[in-house]
């Protein structure tokens, strides 16, 4: 019965109009940012690495790592294999295209995320709940995000994470999926007690290892099988336009399964990552902006590419066709999603490659849950007045775990999966809307940072200045530290 209405509502939510607004959003926020992502990429890569983090707020980098440890999940691993099985090789060429044009949009949530953000019990909070009020004025429409989130953040999303470490655990080393869920659990909790800075201090030692060392794996997977290269290649993009003879019937379903598995990876749009954004120690929101714009090239052109070359190279994968049967049947009785990645490294490295994925998978979606707790607490801190109250935090770590452990005895992967989809679609339906409505004082704030850097300054932003209102914390009590108002030492060659 759950399956049944699960599929239904998935359904609606996902459906064909649903996966071209998302392109389409991006592509227009793309030409609005005049192709940020393609004239800033030297600038996103430098400010990751700038700034300090304060007694509110996080550096830079640790808000990018955690941003990454709730972009980079299960999504990488499964989440692409499941693409190649639904929607073909060419689901992986609509993903690269929902990363391009979706770093724009990761710009433009983030950026807003630290416009309007606010200073509460000494710590930065912000996200699309705070934007929404702080930018359109419609309080209701910011409830709805902030309800959306929780919903989606504690009940829906952490099963997706949880049931992939424990299919993995379970076809690896044989542990009990209970086991694992308890296991987990317990982590989670030790985790999630100690508070925001603890998540940021796990997240920025553990994601950058564990994906450097996964695209390490990747990368030699791909050497041992070179000669694919070009094949590869050219698979991915007849299958994406439908000339390929044997997946050329299945055009919309790779653009279909490309923009969604896109979306779930790297979640530009959904406005998860505009939640550690808000949290960052920067000088100008346009800073922060650039940098979570590199973290979804990151996600997917790095981490999730990792996964789709290896299945596609080592030939490791089933493809359904538009009916119920096989139109690709490499691995007989292999579930689509996390098995098909396992059987790719195991082909390469034979007694050990499915254990090392599984241990990969564990630290990539068990970051992912954390930083699930995180984007939930924030959105209570939004709806809960007193935030002082300590029962509402309290009662939203119990629901989280609750979620995280019945992730890992749900019978059927597929089901958490889509309670997955629906948690994502959910959020991304109430923030498109309101990136379009707010869409001028992001655009306002990049046109201000780029004329201060074209002066050969380090940005400082300042909302009247900007044209921009009701900037609670920077209107009130930002103050910038004397070394942000030095220039730099010859004016930037930012194109205009």
């Amino acid at each position: 019965m759950l399956e049944q209405w699960a599929e239904a509502v998935n359904g609606v939510i996902w459906s064909n109009p649903v996966v071209y607004v998302c392109l389409g959003v991006g592509l227009l926020f793309s030409i609005m940012t005049r192709f940020l992502q393609i004239r800033h990429f030297k600038e996103m890569i430098r400010l990751v690495f700038k700034g300090k983090s304060s007694e509110a707020g996080v550096s830079s980098f640790q808000a990018f790592t955690m941003a990454l440890s709730g972009r980079v999940g299960t999504g990488n691993i499964a989440g692409i294999a499941l693409a190649v099985g639904m929607g073909g090789p060419g689901a992986i060429f609509w993903m690269w295209v929902m990363a391009f044009i979706g770093s724009a949009t990761a710009f433009v949530e983030s950026t807003l995320a630290q416009v309007y953000k606010v200073k509460r019990d000494g710590q930065y909070r912000g996200g699309p709940a705070f934007y929404i009020e702080k930018g359109t004025g419609l309080k209701w429409f910011a409830v709805i995000f902030a309800v959306t989130a929780l919903v989606a953040m504690c009940l829906l999303m952490p099963g997706t994470q949880s049931n992939s470490i424990a299919v993995a655990f379970h076809s690896s080393f044989g542990i009990d999926m209970k086991v694992s869920g308890i296991l987990v659990v317990v982590l989670l909790a030790l985790i999630i007690f100690g508070g925001v800075k603890r998540i940021a201090n796990v997240a920025q030692v553990v994601i950058p290892f564990m994906a450097l060392g996964y695209i390490l794996v990747s990368f030699y997977i791909m050497m041992t099988n070179i000669t694919a290269l070009p094949d590869v290649f050219s698979l991915i993009f007849r299958s994406a336009f439908g000339v390929d003879s044997v997946f050329g019937g299945m055009a919309g379903t790779a653009i279909a399964w490309g923009v969604k598995r896109g979306i779930y990876s790297n979640e530009a749009g959904q406005g998860s990552g505009a939640h550690p954004a808000a949290a960052a120690e920067v000088s100008h929101p346009a800073k922060q902006g650039l940098v979570q714009a590199f973290s979804v090239y990151v996600d997917t052109f790095l981490v999730c590419t990792s996964t789709a070359f290896m299945v596609l190279f080592t030939g490791m994968y089933n493809v359904k066709g538009p009916g119920a049967d096989f139109i690709v049947h490499n691995l007989p009785g292999v579930e689509e999603g996390t098995q098909y990645t396992q059987a790719a490294i195991e082909s390469v490295f034979p007694g050990f490659g499915s254990g090392l994925l599984a241990i990969t998978l564990f630290f990539f979606a068990f970051t992912t849950i954390i930083s699930y707790y995180y984007i939930a607490e924030t959105n209570m801190a939004y709806l809960v007045a007193d935030y002082k109250a300590k029962w509402p935090m309290f009662v939203l770590k119990l629901v989280i775990l609750g979620s995280t452990f019945y992730g890992t005895v749900v019978k059927e992967s597929a089901l958490a999966w889509t309670l997955g989809d629906m948690g994502v679609g959910i959020m991304l339906w109430v923030n498109l809307i309101a990136m379009i409505l707010l869409a001028k004082p992001a655009l306002l704030v990049l046109k201000d940072y780029e004329q201060q850097r074209r002066q050969g300054l380090n940005p400082v932003f300042d909302p009247e200045k900007a044209g921009i209102s009701n900037t609670e914390y920077w209107s009130k009590e930002y103050q910038p530290p004397s070394d942000e108002l030095t220039i730099t030492a010859k004016p930037s060659k930012l194109q205009a």
